[in-house]
């Protein structure tokens, strides 16, 4: 297993966990500009999301402009087929609000849990006494 910059051994989990929020990411990158698939995946790995795939993002892309969360502006290019420019547009914004709510409400239950030391499986409870 490696370490991370700040000296934290979690292999794949921060990437696991970025999949399930990936979403949410994105339409956060693309509130109040727009970009194109490249550079929101740039973005992303000049952050510290260096394991997740370019093709993830495209991916991605096209199923929040299927579901009517972005507006998409084709640019031409001078090589190959035109680029497509994203922007988070109302339906989107409202959909990113409902993300921010429910990841404020599981962080807030996740550090409510942490400081507590309190977690609600029985079997956490028994491996924490075994430990003492």
């Amino acid at each position: 297993m490696s370490l991370d910059s700040e000296g934290c051994s979690h292999g794949n989990l921060v990437t696991e966990m970025a999949k399930g929020t990936l979403e949410g990411l994105v339409l956060a990158i693309l509130y109040g500009w727009s970009a194109y698939g490249y550079e929101i995946t740039a973005w992303l790995r000049d952050q510290g999301f260096s394991d997740i795939a370019e093709g993830t993002i495209y991916a991605l892309l096209v199923r929040i402009e299927q579901r009517g969360l972005v507006d998409v502006e084709k640019v031409p290019s001078e090589k190959g087929p035109p680029r497509k420019g994203y922007s988070l547009n109302a339906q989107g914004q409202e959909h990113l609000e409902e993300f921010r709510t429910t990841w404020n409400f599981l962080a807030e239950r996740l550090e409510r849990l942490h400081k507590e030391e309190k977690w609600p499986c029985p079997m956490s409870k028994r491996a924490a006494s075994s430990r003492r």
